[in-house]
């Protein structure tokens, strides 16, 4: 998943049900541009006055995620680096435990907290003001705002779904990711406050992204949200656990304040998985199998086959290939696999006619029973050769130009990996 602004993995600014990997942490920055024509402030009603000048001026906040035993994410946040005049540094925490995790595809659910500090604002006497959901000190924000309720922004809980299915066949390899979710606290305060919010969910937030695999494990992530309050937009590019993105806050609104007003911003984020010690990377795009055809004979012969193309007595089974893609081959009672139309044994396919896929057979380090290394770990051989589902397993690496297949459902780090051996034969290797 992406880096949030300020609470860890996620989206722009809503979590996730997913966590991050075992031991891998991210490092994050984002800043963004807030400014509004004129600075209000609540009156005794309830209703705004102007206050001020034009307000505009650049924020900034980091935090830093933990990923511990594929469920659980905790971190710390450090929002606004200003001094005490203008409200200080606001500090927090944050958790989330992933009681499903959606793996490759299907549901996930998650529950999950942020906690972050009231501002200061030193000798002002600004009360007791409450965070808000941009993240800097506002002294117009209290618990006892007026028409407010009581104000509570510093503990928020909540429970997220998430809902994860790969992109269609036969296009760029890309997957689809849908979060819905409530919460209280920044989800959910300031609701009845008029300069604070224009729209209100009462703590309902959700989002969508679109992650598309460029291959050498980059990933472009392209995601829109609301989080309770704001509609948000941005774009992150993953270079292999480096990540880099643009995104804008309060798309709906017109300016009037500096909580109704479009926000734009930039983030960077370094993703390192502590348990293998290298960068964390993105979700690899199938490699293409490398063809290369002879050079073609000085005359032409056209070779004429007289054969029934009915369809021969046999069992039909279906194949799963190295390509990740099925074929249909019946198998005759004298044990030949027939390939068609036309049905032919596949052992006497001419040179040009092949099957699709990398094979392991007939390589040197299948052929040794050498152990194969996986991000950094070391499989090895098990049991007989074995029939798989296509539709059961996911391309996840490579090794020796021959390709690596995992179980959909499977966590990382995969304790089984499966070996195309011949067409519709795999060899499990299993973690050492």
């Amino acid at each position: 998943m992406p880096s949030t602004l300020r609470y860890g993995s996620g989206l722009i600014d809503i979590p996730v049900a997913l966590a991050l990997p075992h031991l891998a942490f991210a490092i994050t920055y984002s800043g963004f541009g807030a400014s509004a024509a004129e600075t209000v402030a609540p009156d005794t009603p309830g209703e705004t006055i102007p206050t001020g000048g034009r307000f505009e001026r650049w924020f900034s906040d980091g935090s830093l995620a933990l990923g511990l035993f594929n469920r659980v994410e905790v971190g710390a946040t450090l929002q606004h680096y200003a001094d005490r005049e203008r409200g200080g540094r606001i500090y927090g925490a944050f958790g989330r435990l992933a009681l499903l995790r959606p793996a490759a595809r299907g549901l996930g659910l998650a529950t999950g907290f942020r906690y972050v500090t009231s501002p200061s604002f030193g000798d002002t006497g600004s009360g007791d003001v409450q965070p808000n959901r941009l993240g800097y000190p506002d002294w117009r924000v209290t618990r006892g705002a007026p028409d407010a309720g009581d104000f509570s922004g510093n503990f928020s809980p909540y429970l997220v779904g998430t809902l994860v299915f790969p992109g269609f066949a036969g296009s760029a390899p890309y997957d689809v990711t849908l979060h819905a979710g409530w919460g209280g606290g920044l989800f959910r305060a300031g609701r009845d406050l008029e300069f604070y919010r224009e729209t209100s969910s009462g703590g309902v937030f959700a989002g969508a992204a679109v992650h598309f695999g460029l291959g050498d494990r980059r990933l472009v992530n392209l995601m829109a949200e609301f989080n309770g309050f704001d509609a948000n937009a941005g774009v992150q590019i993953d270079l292999g656990g480096i990540r880099v993105g643009a995104f804008a806050l309060g798309l709906q609104y017109d300016g009037e304040t500096t909580f109704r007003s479009r926000k734009f911003g930039v983030l960077g984020s370094v993703a390192f998985c502590g348990g293998i010690r290298v960068l964390c990377r993105g979700r690899r795009a199938p490699a293409p199998d490398t063809v290369t055809l002879p050079a073609p004979p000085p005359d032409t012969v056209i070779v004429i086959r007289s054969a029934d193309s009915a369809v021969p007595e046999g069992t039909p089974v279906t194949l799963c290939l190295a390509t990740g893609e099925s074929i249909d081959v019946r198998v005759t009672e004298a044990g030949d696999t027939l390939a068609g139309p036309p049905w032919v044994p596949i052992r006497e396919l001419p040179p040009g006619l092949v099957v699709a896929g990398s094979y392991a057979e007939g390589r040197d380090w299948f052929d040794a029973g050498e152990p194969i290394r996986f991000d950094d770990r070391e499989y090895v051989g098990e049991g007989d050769l074995q029939g798989l589902d296509c539709d059961e397993i996911v391309e996840v690496g490579d090794h020796g130009r021959v390709p690596l297949f995992a179980g959909r459902s499977a966590e990382v780090p995969f304790a089984v990996l499966y070996v195309p051996v011949t067409p519709g034969y795999w060899q499990a290797y299993r973690r050492r």
